[in-house]
């Protein structure tokens, strides 16, 4: 890889106290999740961080949250550096973004005997969609729907308990999780397709200035061009996320 030389100014805007805080959501297990021998953090969005760090030629520290919109609020307040978060409208207040890195489908999962068969059933009257409050298909949703009723839980698996339970009748997720859920016990299935495409993206504190994005989105760009990304995905063994295309 191409080390490109930075301004001591840009390297103070991304770590003012000499260290860079990557905040690192562990709400979405695509990117980021514990590692079972250490209990620290890994995944695609860790190797970024450290990857970034390394060019600033500063040491990352991980703090780590187990909901996207705890993990947001932590780079808008400026208690991290940086963060990996899916790009929404909801979000733009107070950061800045760069362009995707990984693209990922928003799915639904609904009971095995449910009389729902595409994506366009689900925005109902007397429909109940469960979803991880705050998280990027939230946002989506809480646009989108007109006439099911959005259920907000903390985290992806109370979302999909509240399925089972039979509480709601509609869980939406991240594909691959659903997938997953419906595959570890009978009495679910995943709708074919999907109803967003979730664009996941890195972001700084809007105050750190557009040069400081400005150099966040090249390095996007260029972990995305030399097979970073591409490299991190399957050595973490994601399936189903792709790499984004250049902005």
């Amino acid at each position: 890889m191409t080390q490109q030389p930075t301004s001591s100014a840009l390297i103070s805007a991304f770590a003012p106290d000499g260290t860079l805080r990557a905040s690192i959501n562990l709400g979405n297990p695509i990117l980021a999740h514990r590692d079972p021998a250490s209990g620290k953090p890994a995944g695609v969005s860790v190797d970024l961080a450290r990857e970034f760090g390394r060019r600033l030629g500063v040491p990352v520290e991980l703090t780590s949250f187990e909901r996207a919109a705890l993990s947001v609020e932590a780079v808008r307040a400026g208690r991290a550096d940086i963060g990996f978060f899916a790009l929404d409208p909801a979000r733009g207040e107070g950061l800045r973004f760069t362009a995707p890195y990984v693209l990922i489908e928003g799915g639904y999962l609904v009971p095995e005997h449910a009389s729902l068969t595409g994506n366009d059933q689900v925005d109902r009257e007397s429909t109940r969609i469960s979803v991880g409050s705050g998280s990027a298909y939230d946002l989506f949703l809480t646009r989108e729907i007109r006439l099911a009723e959005i259920v907000r839980l903390e985290g992806a698996p109370r979302a999909l308990a509240a399925l089972r339970a039979g509480e709601v009748e509609v869980a939406a997720g991240i594909r691959q999780l659903l997938e997953a859920e419906a595959a570890r016990e009978a009495g679910v299935r995943v709708l074919p397709g999907r109803f967003m495409v979730i664009q996941q993206a890195m972001g700084v504190p809007a105050g750190r200035g557009a040069a400081a994005q400005e150099l966040l989105a090249s390095f996007v760009e260029e972990m995305k061009a030399d097979g970073f990304v591409a490299d991190a995905l399957e050595r973490h063994g994601v399936d189903g996320a792709s790499v984004a295309p250049a902005a």
